[in-house]
Order: C-alpha cells, then structure tokens, then sequence
C-alpha cells in the first residue's frame, strides 16, 4: 500500500489539510495510516436508521484496533413509509443526491476507504452507486430487522398495517384495534421485517460479497450486529493495504449473481429501478430485458411478507442469504470474489443447507421462475415490472376495464369510497420521473386493495411504482411514462386493458390509429414544481433507465 500523502509531513504542500485535521483532534500518526471514511446516515427519524451511531462507534473501533484511522460523515436518509403520499415525491430523487454527496465527499477529501452504514430503499442504491463511482475499497454494514410484533396470536409487521387500512374502510377491523396496531406494528428500530426494497437491497450487498452474510436478515437489537460491526472496520483497513477495490465485486458478473438472489427470494419491484442505475454507475451493460431473462433463469426458493406469512427473522434462523445462495449454487458463478473470502462458493461452504420450507431447495421450489416478470406490448412500449410471486395464479392473467386517474391523491379518494368494482383495472398515471415529479410509491393504494378484499379482482397500473411491500396484480413503472407522452397518457375509462404476466404482455385493445389520435389531444395535469424538483424533472431519465439525475 502507497503511504498516505497527505499525512505525509514531509510534503509540505498538505500542510492546509494536516492543520485542519489536526484541528478535529487527528494527530499526526492517524493521518499517516488508511484513512477510512465511514459514511454514516443515522438519524433520529427513520427506525431503519435509529441505530447506526452505535454501530458507527463499533465499526471506528474496528478501524483503529486494525491500523486504520476513521473519519466519520453523514448522508440523508429518507424513509418511504414516512413520506408516504405528497413526500414521496422527494424520496426516489435523493437516491441520486446520496450518490452525488458521497462521490463529493469521498474525492474531495481524498479518503482511502469507505465503510457505509446504511438501511432503507433509497440510501443503499445511492451508496452503491457511489461506490461504484469511487472505487475504493468499501464495505457496507446494515442496521438489521426489526422486531417482528405480536398481535392477536400472529406475527404482523409494517406492511400489514397498510393492509389494515383498506380492512378498517371494508369494516373488517374495529378501530380499537387498527389503532392498537398503529401503535405496537413497529416493535423496535431496524428495517420492517419484510422483503421490501431495504431488505432486497441489504441482500444485494450480501449476494454481491459487499456485506457480512446475516447482517441484513439479523436483529437490530443483537448483540452479534455491534460484533459485526466491529469485524467491519477491520476487514476495510485490510482490503486498503491489499488495495482491494469495490468494482472487483460490482461488475456484470457480480450483478447478474446478486440479481438472480434477488429474485430467487422474492426481491422487491425497485430493486429493477435499482439495478439499472446501479450497473449504469458501473458501466456494467443491463437492460429490463435482462432483468426479465435473468428472473426466468432461476427458480423462486423463498418468499416473505407481504407475500407469505413469514419475515425477515423466519429467512435469518434458516441460514439467510448464505443459505438461498447454497441452494441456488447451480445457478450462480460461485468464482466470484468476495471481500470476506476468496470466492463467494467458499463463503457459503459454511452455510445450512434449505429447510425446506423458509428456504426451498432449487430443485424444488415455489414456483419455475423467480419473482420479477418486465412487460411489454402498447402500453408498454419500453417496459414495465410487476412482481409476479405477489400475484395470485387466478390474476396473472387479468383483463378488464379501465378506471384512469392523473394522481395518486384521485385513486385514494376513489379507493375510500368504496365504489371499486371487481373486474377493473386501475389505472394512475402522471405518476412517473418526470409526471411526478419523483415516481411516487403506490403502495398503499395497493394495500388498501388487499385489506379490502379485491386483490383477487382488480388491477392497478401505473406508471409510477410500487414497493416489496406491495402484492396482488400492479403493474408499475410503465415506460414511457404518460408525462412524456407514453400511450398510458391515450387511456380512457372503459377501455379493455389486458394483463398477461405468464406472456410478458401489457395491452389495451385500441388500434395504433386510435392511440396515436388521442396522444394528439391528450392534455397532461397541472403541476407546477419548484426548486429541486423543477431541476429533477428536467434531468430525470425514464424508468427503463434507472430513473437517474446525477
């Protein structure tokens, strides 16, 4: 490993960055040894978040009892439950901001190492990206799962408070009872116990050879995550002087193993939004085809909430990611580097074979094919997601008529009427990059669906997006989306749209001619945005890019 220059005393030109360090109480040995910057995005405001000061502190002693010297900095970190609804226009665009202040931050102060502490949707992909960007060696280290809550004799957890919202409105639940969950639902810190995009991302990492194995799927609150944290900060100082980079892990091959984990186990929707704009900050070519061929190569080993009864501490006590890697060992380039042993097929040897139920073995699964399907067709012309394993056998294929709004504010007022009729096909558009602003999460629309009972006969499309805590038959991230004159933008109520995940095709049954003609009147919402936004929705690529700004 090259000696740090710029602790180096004997270059006098960094004697402005040795004063300055010397001033937040760096001496003049700590800045003579790997500088690791340990990238931080705790706060008090997202239970996800809650805890990465302790483990922050954990991860520094790792540095320093290795050799190192860490050096700590802060990113945002946005919770999408939290915004739910009119911030949720803010939450996919700081993907892209986190991204960019890491890079900023990184190649400004000219650290050798990075460690990023991180959970939730938006915050990984934006540290991957930033990674990718860098490469440096990085490691990366989650907070862990949240308690599970107990209610009424059952696990339940984030997502099926959504859920509840639409069985109070049916008048399933009383209100003492829906209030009782609102209160207990979230039993501690940590990411919500299901297979959302925190926890699809957190096993990215963990598939990519990024994280510790079990770091995603474990308790918050053990003891064993302040251990893992300080192996963590160890381990960065070690890949500095061996002068391991980021990008020997983050390449095609890395992508195409951690997507094939992803989807095997039940991955959330935005980890296609996600993968798309991490392998664009890699260079690493990847289309939504790709991500289609990719889920069809590997069988469904496991799914969890909201798409079955068990959570993130069911997938932890049967070995976690390392086991649904053992599984698919026949599907995956067990080569491959990790930064916590030499191959990847050498980092899972010690991993528990499948239960058989958490953890199906490969040869015999859930279902064929893994979770993700991309759709294409008239309404569709460049792409659109839907997370099939969420979908029951009954919907996958669905057509029925139209019911368009222009806004995630319309289809809620509309779902709280009551006035749904089964066999309908929900269609909210103006919900894209760009139509937003920011690609707003429908997830509670589509809960709400669920919690009414209607999952089983109607649709929602949009080309907004969902979430991992989203089940039933939506159909997200429609390319190109309606503000940018995408077909969805030619939709009228009463149309025959047809849904057909099995053949990969979105349509709805109007000729060329008619679509065309209508795009030529079709008049897009007033929606004036200010500030950052205004500066999003010029920059912001479609869905079937990444959405990417930065």
């Amino acid at each position: 490993m090259k000696k740090n220059k710029r602790g180096n005393p004997e270059d006098i030109t960094e004697a402005y960055y040795r004063g300055l360090m010397y001033s937040v109480g760096f001496r003049e040995k700590d800045l003579l040894k790997p500088v690791i910057a340990v990238v931080n995005s705790w706060t008090d405001v997202n239970p996800g978040h809650f805890l990465l000061d302790q483990l922050a502190r954990a991860v520094k002693e790792g540095v320093w009892a290795a050799g190192g010297t860490p050096a700590e900095f802060s990113v945002p970190a946005p919770c999408d439950g939290i915004a739910q609804g009119t911030g949720m226009h803010y939450i996919l665009p700081q993907r892209d901001l986190i991204a960019a202040s890491i890079e900023a931050m990184v190649k400004a102060h000219g650290f050798d190492g990075l460690v990023m502490l991180g959970s939730c949707d938006k915050i990984i992909p934006g540290m991957i990206m930033a990674a990718a960007r860098c490469n440096l060696p990085t490691l990366f280290l989650t907070s862990g799962a949240m308690l599970p809550c107990r209610i009424d004799g059952a696990e339940v957890v984030t997502s099926d408070l959504k859920e509840a919202i639409g069985k109070r409105l049916a008048g399933i639940t009383d209100e003492e009872t829906f209030r009782d969950w609102e209160k207990n639902i979230c039993a501690s810190p940590g990411t919500c116990s299901m297979m959302g995009t925190a926890n699809t991302m957190g096993a990215f990492l963990e598939a990519l050879g990024a994280a510790p194995f079990g770091s995603t799927t474990m308790l918050a609150l053990e003891a064993a995550k302040l251990r893992q944290a300080r192996d963590v900060g160890e381990k960065i100082v070690h890949l500095v002087k061996s002068r391991f980079r980021f990008l020997k892990l983050l390449n095609r091959p890395g992508l195409v193993n951690a997507t094939k984990l992803i989807c095997a186990t039940g991955g959330s929707t935005n980890a296609a939004l996600h993968l798309l704009a991490i392998a664009s900050s890699c260079k690493a070519k990847l289309r939504l085809q790709d991500i289609d061929q990719i889920s069809r190569s590997v069988p469904l080993i496991a799914k969890f909430k909201p798409a079955s009864k068990l959570n993130l501490s069911d997938y932890h006590r049967a070995g976690g990611v390392a086991a649904a890697m053992k599984s698919l060992d026949k599907h995956l380039d067990l080569s491959l580097p990790s930064a916590f042993s030499a191959t990847i097929g050498e980092a899972i040897g010690r991993a528990p074979e499948p239960d058989g139920m958490t953890i199906r073995p490969a040869d015999a699964p859930l279902e064929k094919e893994g979770c993700l399907a991309i759709l294409f067709g008239n309404l569709a012309p460049k792409g659109a997601v839907v997370k099939q394993s969420g979908i029951e056998p009954s919907m996958l294929r669905h057509s029925g008529p139209a019911v368009v709004f222009d806004s995630e504010e319309d289809v809620r007022k509309f779902l709280l009427s009551r006035s749904v009729k089964p066999g309908s096909v929900l269609v909210i558009r103006y919900e894209g990059p760009k139509g937003g602003p920011g690609m707003r999460e429908l997830s509670i629309p589509a809960a709400m669906l669920v919690g009414m009972g209607l999952h089983n006969s109607v649709a929602m499309i949009t080309d907004g997006r969902f979430s991992g805590a989203t089940r039933g038959p939506c159909v997200g991230h429609i390319s190109p989306e309606a503000w940018k004159g995408g077909p969805i933008a030619a939709l009228q109520d009463g149309d025959i749209i047809v849904i057909d995940v099995p053949a990969r095709k979105l349509e709805v049954r109007l000729s060329p001619e008619e679509i065309h003609a209508r795009l030529k009147t079709a008049k897009r919402p007033r929606r004036r945005v200010t500030g950052f936004l205004r500066s999003y929705r010029k920059l912001v690529s479609g869905a079937d890019e990444g959405a990417t700004w930065i």
